[in-house]
């Protein structure tokens, strides 16, 4: 027997057992309402909705207005298309009219012991996205302490395998994609359901006790970098003209040398000839050498004495004069 029945056959007033009726069915209506209202949810457009019912996974659901059982389901809404982001070395202060940071209680993480046994203060940010809402939620008890840990780990252990110049100047975009995949790869393994999305090295510099020594050794280095490239500049000018007076000088002295033994070629090959001629006319070639070499050796000399070759005495031809 229903309530409604049970008032109907009672022996109350009418007026009572109408306003028994109309008050439970006030009652039977708020309970509806109140069941309705806890079964429904919303799941924002970056969500998934994972549903539990006493505890245990039950299933996933996407964005938008879904149901769960009242009292015995609950809902975790995980916003897996956010990117999120830890930092390491600073913190990021509430926002008002600029961003602003502080260093406060963050030294112990970013304080680093680099490959040649100096110290770098390392800040660095990892930002990832929640890739697998259940493995997120079940396979790892605090999953984002958990991945800073790694994070610092990982961090540290590329750091302490470079040396501080590299971390400080050009290694800074191979040392972050090292630290990204090896982040990733433990991801994985402890089944976090997070996938790192870019790991970037904010900020590296010597700690502030030995910053002051530490940028006199890079003016000095720099100083050496720039009087080195000041002495390569120099060879790159001095050396090649200094090789091609060099090469111009071989190459003089080879012309040189080749015109010297054609000269000499043409002076014995003319030599033979006239040796030829000589064989066969003796007197003929005498008289001939000796007019060509009188007709050289006469234009040259100043006073001429001719005798013929009975004189014996030039004595009275020669001017005794002063």
């Amino acid at each position: 027997m229903s309530y409604k029945q049970t008032i109907n056959n009672s022996n109350l007033p009418p007026s009572l057992r109408k306003f028994l009726s109309k008050t439970s069915n006030v009652v039977l209506s708020i309970f509806a309402i109140i069941v309705l209202w806890s079964g429904l949810f919303q799941v924002g457009t970056e969500e998934v909705g994972v549903i539990t019912r006493f505890g245990k996974y039950t299933k996933t659901v996407q964005p938008g207005l879904n149901f769960k059982i009242p009292f015995l389901e609950t809902v975790t809404k995980v916003p897996v298309e956010r990117q999120q982001k830890l930092e390491f070395g600073f913190r990021s202060a509430p926002a008002r009219h600029r961003s602003e940071y502080t260093k406060t209680g963050t030294l112990d993480e970013s304080l680093m012991l680099t490959g040649d046994l100096n110290l770098a203060d390392v800040e660095w940010v990892v930002q990832f996205r929640i890739e697998d809402p259940y493995q997120y939620l079940f396979m790892v008890r605090n999953p984002e302490g958990t991945l800073r840990d790694i994070s610092e780990a990982v961090t540290r252990q590329v750091v302490g395998n470079r040396t501080v110049n590299e971390v400080l100047t050009v290694g800074r975009t191979d040392i972050a994609a090292n630290v990204r995949e090896q982040i990733q790869s433990l991801c994985k393994e402890y089944s976090l359901g997070i996938k790192i999305e870019q790991v970037v090295l904010q900020d590296v510099n010597p700690p502030d006790p030995v910053k002051a020594a530490f940028n006199a050794v890079n003016e000095a280095q720099q100083e050496k970098e720039t009087m080195i490239n000041k002495a390569k500049s120099e060879y790159n000018r001095v050396i090649p003209h200094a090789r091609g007076e060099a090469q111009e000088t071989i190459q003089k002295a080879e012309g040189y040398a080749t015109a010297r033994v054609n000269n000499a070629m043409g002076e014995a090959t003319r030599f033979e000839l006239l040796y030829q001629e000589y064989v066969k006319a003796p007197d003929v070639t005498k008289r001939r050498i000796y007019l060509e070499t009188m007709q050289k050796v006469m234009p040259t000399m100043k006073n001429k004495i001719i005798t013929d070759q009975d004189g014996n005495n030039v004595l009275p031809l020669l001017q005794m004069q002063k």
